[in-house]
């Protein structure tokens, strides 16, 4: 980040400036555009919302549902940037994959003419500058336009307005802030430019919709510096409507497109997507019942690729086993000790010798069959977590075999990797042998030690992964501990992802196939400009705060720099965000530039302008708030501070002050009471936080601490679709002819003739009532039809959530039940108020359903608002 006037902060480390983890948008609007709902039949489903990671079911019908509410936001100097500790896990929004980035932003330069259709505009200004005078029309287009120009799909704002007054704007309970995506792929994709863009001489912005047009001279004003810039005789032009040619003109995002190969030594393919490599690492110290789970997903990852991926295959144990393609009949291995990092020498051997480690598919599948149909199980008598396993030389060798040349079948022709190259590591134990592992017991007199030297090794190995453009993702399963804490370093810092799963079965095998298919950026980087009333306090993301010094070309430039480890449909960037001083203009300004390398090896700039309207009115702020978008900020700011479950304990208390706090300064004291009411413009927003203190982020329903850890990693770098989910599962019920009902997360929907699908984000839990589970026919097609609605609901998520089904009263029901809000201790007034559905059943379903239920102490959300002395508020 390039800001003079104002320290730097690290990204690793969560700095919060004088509020640290309250900011606290709210509930009611949504800013995400729900996908649309297909629907054969006409199924009852209350304006489901549909998240971009999840791609619409068939039996799913939904109702006109709000478009994210985004305004692009970024604040300006001295963010305090958050990096969770581990690896981004994601969730891919229902569209394909898309943005990476690279390099840094370039100089300003002469514009060439490019297609648009729209007008930009401005705020009205007055000044001559020896042309004619700042078009006062151009603003009055965007004011028509805003509707649509102030929302982005890459970026979703807590709110849609900012208050003016800096006292207001700054309490901390219910805060400000954005969510970015630089790496979503929107349909319609952003108007591409091929040519350098106009960029304003002294603070780097680039001209956008809503700059003013000096049309005589070609001058455009910056929005976020004021400055008056040339473009070089680009803009001249006889009317405004003529503007509209230009696509940075007429539209808040464009793509700067360069299509420049400078990688040396590397020979352009149809498809670099298909060309960058990819390496399994795996584990050969596993048990017969794992093994067979394994073989079978590996088998049918590689039957999934397309002919031409070129695959490596790599296993490690004692020893590290690198598999030659040369011989297409039979699978032959070269070996190395573990001990220790390979030699140079060594690898130079493997590298340059006659050996072919990596191989396109067409040639090389019967191969890769064999090889894992000749995976044996672990012999020795050595518990699961002392056995051997040299992960971490593994990897340095898989790095090795990306990077240097390597023969393909093909006439010999040496290539080397387009795009992102990838290692898959898949794990069923900790790393206890070589370099980065440490001591098999915790007893070890010098495990504290070595465990420190591990996680830098760890660490240091996933930055160069990342300098030579390799990611390394971690899948793990089985029942061993894989000390979580040692390995995630190294997903990070390549900008990997690290996921545990119970088994090497479905899910494993499924995440394996999305892993090498997602696509993946590199090079990235994102910088944010604002106007200068704004200030961004806090980043939490999977980036690193980036120094660059660009002030010999913008003097002025205080924008701030992330490098992004990975550019990623599934993930996001949280920013917090304060006035700095009471705001007098009518509009703040906000740029994000995201700059990658993509999978076609082009060279993209995505420029995306965002432009608030500022109000005096409080109540016209919080009409503005988007409760999901503010309840997911609120989630990642306190999840930063939850490093372990003692935090988590303690975050839950914050939460609480939180909803005590917004009603305090926000609501109303009720008339003869001391309890007060919770401002009506953002109801859902208690609910939400409600779902994330008992829920698995902060509450008790995980129990293992690593894969607590995960989670929060997962959910601190994820989309918003995921991350909405993680925090509130959505429930939707099995109804006649195959279709769903959405309905509130309460336990009220554990009704016994039903079937109930529970979303969680990282797991899919299907419920069958007992009284349907007793009719075998119906039972399997309401099974059948709940299954297929959650492979729909998570076709493109990543990590893919395990599905798990079970029947009422079953002790793994106990999953489904711990994640709904136990409603059935509120009055029946009360339930049908916040649950309409209960209306439809009959008095003696009621008494049925009633009598189910088991008492517990834990609190309904209704008694747990009035214990923070604060009225529940009422549902919209």
């Amino acid at each position: 980040m390039a800001n003079p006037r104002q320290p730097s902060i690290g990204y690793s480390v969560s700095i919060t400036p004088s509020h640290p983890d309250t900011t606290s948008p709210d509930p009611e609007k949504i800013s995400i555009p729900p996908p649309p709902l297909i629907t054969p039949g006409a199924p009852r489903f209350p304006v489901p919302r549909f998240q971009q990671d999840q791609a619409p079911s068939p039996s799913l019908k939904t109702p006109n549902a709000p478009s994210p509410a985004n305004g692009l936001k970024t604040g300006s100097p001295i963010p305090h940037l958050s990096t969770p500790p581990g690896p981004p896990v994601f969730t891919s929004p229902v569209r394909p994959a898309a943005v990476p980035f690279r390099a840094s932003p370039a100089t300003p330069q002469p514009v060439a003419f490019s297609p648009g259709s729209s007008l930009p505009t401005s705020s009205p200004l007055n000044f001559s500058n020896g042309s004619l005078e700042l078009q006062h029309e151009l603003s009055n287009v965007a004011e028509d336009d805003i509707a649509s120009v102030g929302e982005s799909p890459y970026v979703l704002f807590s709110a849609h307005k900012v208050l003016k007054q800096k006292k207001q704007a700054n309490i901390p309970s219910l805060g400000f802030g954005a969510l970015v995506s630089p790496g979503r792929e929107i349909s319609p994709a952003p108007q591409i430019i091929q040519r350098d863009p106009h960029r304003c001489h002294s603070c780097g912005a680039y001209a956008n919709i809503y700059c003013n047009i000096l049309l005589g001279s070609g001058q455009w004003q910056c929005v976020i510096c004021r400055d008056l810039n040339g473009s070089e005789g680009e803009y001249i032009a006889p009317s405004k409507e003529d503007l509209c040619n230009f696509p940075e003109l007429s539209s808040p995002m464009v793509d700067y497109v360069h299509t420049g190969n400078n990688r040396p030594g590397f020979i352009p393919v149809a498809d670099s997507r298909m060309s960058a490599p990819i390496v399994l690492v795996i584990d050969e110290c596993l048990d017969e019942p794992h093994l067979w789970d394994l073989q079978s997903s590996l088998h049918a990852f590689v039957d999934s690729l397309p002919p031409t991926t070129r695959i490596g295959i790599i296993l490690y144990g004692r020893t590290v086993s690198v598999y030659d393609f040369s011989e297409e009949s039979i699978a032959s291995a070269d070996v190395l000790p573990g001990e220790k990092s390979p030699s140079q020498d060594s690898l130079k051997a493997l590298i340059y010798g006659t050996g072919i480690y990596l191989s396109p598919m067409h040639a090389s599948l019967p191969v890769a069959h064999a090889i894992f149909s000749s995976l044996r199980p672990y012999k020795l008598k050595i518990p699961e977590a002392s056995r051997d396993r040299c992960l971490g030389t593994a990897v340095e060798v898989a790095l090795a075999i990306v990077q240097g040349p390597s023969g393909e079948m093909s006439r010999g022709v040496i290539k080397r990797s387009g795009g992102n190259s990838r290692i898959i590591v898949c794990a069923g134990g900790p790393n206890t042998y070589g370099p980065g592992s440490v001591p098999h017991s915790f007893s070890h007199p010098n495990y504290p030690h070595m465990e420190k030297t591990a996680l830098k090794w760890m660490e240091h190995l996933g930055h160069e992964a990342h300098r030579h453009n390799t990611v390394v993702d971690i899948l793990c399963a089985g029942t061993c501990p894989v000390r979580v804490p040692i390995l995630q370093p190294l997903a990070k810092a390549s900008g990997g992802v690290f996921v545990l799963h119970d088994d090497f079965g479905e899910a494993f095998g499924v995440n394996l196939q999305r892993a090498s298919t997602r696509a993946a950026g590199f090079r990235g980087f994102l910088a944010i400009r604002c106007s200068d009333d704004i200030l961004i306090t806090q980043v939490v993301g999977p980036g690193e705060e980036a120094h660059m010094d660009t002030h010999e070309t913008f003097k002025n430039d205080t924008s701030l720099y992330i490098q992004m480890l990975s550019v990623e449909e599934t993930q996001s960037f949280s920013l917090s965000l304060e006035n700095k001083r009471d705001i007098m203009t009518e509009y703040v300004y906000f740029q994000f530039t995201i700059q990658y390398l993509n999978v076609y090896q082009a060279d993209i700039s995505r420029v995306i302008t965002v432009r608030l309207p500022t109000v005096d009115s409080v109540s016209a702020y919080l009409a503005s708030v988007q409760d999901e978008v503010a309840a997911v900020l609120i989630a990642k700011r306190t999840l930063l501070r939850a490093k372990n479950y003692s935090d988590a304990i303690d975050m839950r208390a914050t939460i609480e002050e939180r909803i005590k706090d917004i009603a305090m300064k926000f609501g109303s004291q009720a008339p003869k009471s001391k309890l007060y009411r919770f401002p009506k413009e953002v109801s859902l927003l208690p609910e939400l936080l409600f779902h994330l203190r008992r829920g698995p982020l902060l509450g008790s329903i995980v129990g293992h601490e690593d894969e607590r850890s995960v989670l929060r990693n997962l959910f601190l770098n994820a989309s918003f679709d995921l991350s909405l989910r993680m925090v509130a599962p959505r429930c939707l019920m099995h109804r006649e002819g195959g279709t769903f009902e959405e309905l509130p997360a309460y336990d009220l929907a554990m009704q016994s003739d039903a079937a109930v699908v529970l979303d969680h984000g990282t797991d899919v839990y299907i419920w069958l009532g007992a009284e349907l589970a007793a009719d075998d026919g119906k039972s399997a097609a309401a099974l059948a039809a709940c299954r297929t609605l959650a492979e729909e609901l998570t076709e493109l998520r990543f990590p893919a959530p395990r599905i798990l089904s079970f029947k009422e009263g079953s002790s793994q029901a106990r999953y489904f039940v711990s994640r709904l809000i136990p409603a059935h201790k509120d009055p029946p007034y009360e339930q049908e108020a916040r649950f309409p559905q209960l209306r439809t059943l009959t008095t003696e379903q009621r008494t049925k359903l009633k009598s189910s239920f088991l008492n517990f102490d834990e609190p309904s959300f209704c008694e747990w608002v009035r214990s923070l002395r604060v009225v529940p508020p009422e549902p919209s």
